[in-house]
């Protein structure tokens, strides 16, 4: 098993559950992949970006909780656009800081003037004629294009339109940024979940090994390989490189209780440098040292060979370079499962990552 994140973690422990020997490698010095947190300060620390676990489905939801006891955090992130605080998403709180409107139907009546006021020729031929055919200039330019811009690092009019195929418009003063039934954050942090998988005996875990100083040694053994890294780099590029994102984190202890007042705050102008900041103490109402607080400065950057890739660009050059690679996979290393966001090139929530690694363990023990 290449890889101890959340794909990897799953693998291992349902092929551990079936009478499987399994190896888990991590290149980092730590498991837990982009899910990991570590305890500072008594705080919960979600070390490469916030991450609130959310879904629709139960038996995902059941799944997971059989691994950590889960709070009732409830996502509800605010936007700073130049010192003003808007709601998201955006809702009847945003429409009112807005434009003063208090019912529903003000609000619609608003939306709908500002898109008749927008001229589109055509169907959207970029991601800002999409977002401002959806929900008018005012949200589009306050609360939407300085924030993907910094987040894609290309201007809104050179992004797809499909990239914004709808944006979450919800007439109620709801500050539920999720409309998903099962949502919260695992009481003691991330890392305890991928603890609580690990913990067979079937199962050795090796830190600080990188897969591709002993490649040989492991495709030439007699053994199966499940590889949650980037799938073209598994094939050195031979066919391309595959467009990813990347994040850079500044995380500080603040001599503190509360600096924000809430868990994410994004900031959506363009001239803020980066896309949002975290609270993490606020994922846990508050626990935690009373005289201190950590907070996390998300910075996108473009992705360079030797960066941690964070997100596949999802775009029809990428897609078909994706393909390829699968073909070649199969061609060449059958002996290979490729999982995850970067074996399988998808952007992957927690709970769609858990439903990928259970779909593959079935097909590999055919069930």
């Amino acid at each position: 098993m290449v890889g101890s994140g959340l794909f990897g973690s799953v693998f291992a422990h349902e092929a551990a559950l079936r009478g499987n020997k399994v190896t888990v490698i991590e290149k980092r010095s730590h498991i837990g992949g982009n899910i990991y947190t570590k305890e500072i300060e008594g705080i919960q620390v979600h070390m490469y970006g916030a991450h609130i676990f959310h879904t629709k489905m139960k038996d995902i939801w059941d799944y997971i909780n059989k691994f950590a006891e889960f709070n009732h955090y409830v996502n509800s992130p605010i936007a700073n656009y130049q010192g003003e605080i808007y709601n998201l998403p955006f809702n009847m709180n945003t429409f009112n800081k807005l434009w003063g409107v208090i019912t529903p139907d003000q609000a619609k009546q608003k939306i709908e003037e500002q898109k008749r006021n927008f001229h589109l020729n055509g169907k959207p031929k970029n991601l800002e004629e999409q977002a401002i055919s959806l929900i008018g200039p005012d949200v589009y330019q306050k609360l939407v294009k300085g924030y993907t811009e910094k987040q894609w690092g290309q201007s809104a009019t050179d992004l797809p339109s499909f990239i914004i195929r709808r944006l979450p418009v919800r007439f109620t003063y709801d500050n539920n940024y999720f409309n998903d039934p099962y949502q919260g954050i695992p009481i003691g942090g991330y890392t305890k979940i991928i603890e609580q998988l690990l913990s067979n005996d079937l199962i050795t875990v090796k830190t600080n090994v990188d897969y591709f100083q002993h490649k040989d040694e492991y495709l030439t053994s007699n053994t199966k390989i499940v590889f949650t890294g980037m799938i073209d780099q598994f094939f050195d590029y031979k066919i391309g490189a595959l467009e990813y994102r990347s994040l850079r984190f500044e995380t500080k202890i603040l001599d503190t209780d509360n600096y924000q007042g809430n868990a994410v705050v994004n900031y959506t102008d363009a001239d803020t440098p980066f896309t949002r900041i975290i609270e993490h103490k606020h994922f846990e109402f508050g626990k935690g040292n009373k005289d201190k607080t950590v907070i996390t400065h998300e910075y996108p950057k473009t992705w360079h060979r030797g960066d941690d890739p964070y997100y596949p660009v999802n775009n029809q050059r990428n897609r078909e370079l994706y393909r390829q690679y699968t073909e070649l996979s199969k061609e060449q290393t059958p002996n290979v499962i490729f999982g995850g966001r970067l074996g399988q090139y998808r952007y992957y929530n927690m709970d769609q990552t858990i439903m990928a690694a259970l779909k593959v363990v079935r097909q590999e023990f055919g069930e």
